[in-house]
């Protein structure tokens, strides 16, 4: 079974998860100090193990290197744009990944959000605030267009959880997935048909070389002027610029920024605009979603696969 290393900070500091990695891995290493882990201090947390657990770490070819014992490593998180999955197949490390384990999670901001920035409910909260109190006029999420950029396994839950809302879902992504379309009454469309006529448009992409920046300002200005964007993805799809002067503008109603291309953003203006709601990553937090991603991770080291295989 070899020694385990576990880098992620969150992880480590889940009693529910430490306790389970501690059954299967007796000697187990945390970052119980807290680290902010990269480069060559990444390489020496992580030497002399042959399993490791990250997160948010990048692991490049630069990275595994360095680490000749290293042989499997756990992601814990969805995401897989912080690992370079070539240079692990150079190196002989094998992945131990599950997508989509925090769906749910996802998909409920998702919907909530959507609600919340149609019934302007951000802008409402924001004027009684400041002490005014007159009444709001919104929009219902019912019978709406309703955008999905990415019908993975989020963009998946979320076609089923707007199943009551009788929406017109439109979707975009560059597999097919025709059937599940057929028996949910979802209508595939080119991306730049989906911005033009969704109410509301979230992108569930991956972040890599195809998709970076793939909401440029062009395709932005595509928009509908009372359209509703929420991004819980990645910051690097979106020109931030480009959607924040379309917010400033009013050339935009409102959007959902869960995630930013620099995190912790050094804008903070965003939060100043009217009917904009701003969430630190939070999009997966749930502690369901926490537990289910981090057993993920643990089980992943015995069930690990050619990293070749992810893509």
């Amino acid at each position: 079974m070899g020694s385990l290393v576990v880098a992620s900070r969150s992880f480590s500091k889940h009693a529910v998860l430490r306790q389970e990695t501690l059954k299967r891995y007796p000697d187990a290493k945390f970052n119980d100090k807290g680290l902010s882990l990269n480069g060559e201090s990444l390489v020496e947390f992580l030497s002399g193990h042959e399993n490791a657990i990250t997160a948010l770490e990048t692991i490049d070819e630069s990275i595994l290197s360095k680490l000749p014992d290293l042989k499997v490593i756990g992601k814990y998180g969805v995401g897989l744009d912080m690992i370079d999955l070539k240079a692990m197949d150079k190196f002989k490390v094998k992945l131990g990944w599950t997508g989509g384990v925090n769906k749910r999670s996802v998909s409920e901001l998702v919907i909530s959000s959507a609600i919340a920035l149609l019934h302007r409910t951000v802008f409402a909260n924001s004027e009684v605030k400041k002490g005014k109190w007159y009444q709001v006029k919104g929009r219902q999420l019912s019978d709406c267009n309703f955008g999905i950029v990415g019908c993975g396994h989020i963009g998946k839950e979320i076609v089923k959880m707007l199943q009551p809302f009788n929406c017109k879902i439109l979707a975009h992504d560059i597999l097919e997935f025709d059937e599940f379309y057929s028996q949910n009454n979802v209508t595939s469309v080119s991306l730049n048909e989906l911005l033009r006529s969704s109410d509301v448009v979230t992108l569930h992409l991956p972040l890599n070389y195809s998709t970076k920046n793939i909401i440029s300002k062009q395709r932005l200005s595509l928009l509908k002027k009372d359209a509703i964007f929420i991004n819980l993805a990645r910051g690097g799809l979106v020109d931030e610029k480009a959607l924040k002067q379309l917010l400033i503008e009013k050339k935009l109603a409102g959007a959902a920024l869960d995630v930013f291309e620099i995190e912790p953003p050094v804008d903070h203006s965003f939060s100043e605009i009217d009917n904009v709601l701003i969430t630190p990553h939070i999009g997966g937090s749930t502690e369901e979603a926490i537990l289910a991603m981090g057993m993920a991770a643990i089980d992943g080291l015995e069930n690990s696969k050619n990293p070749l295989d992810f893509l």
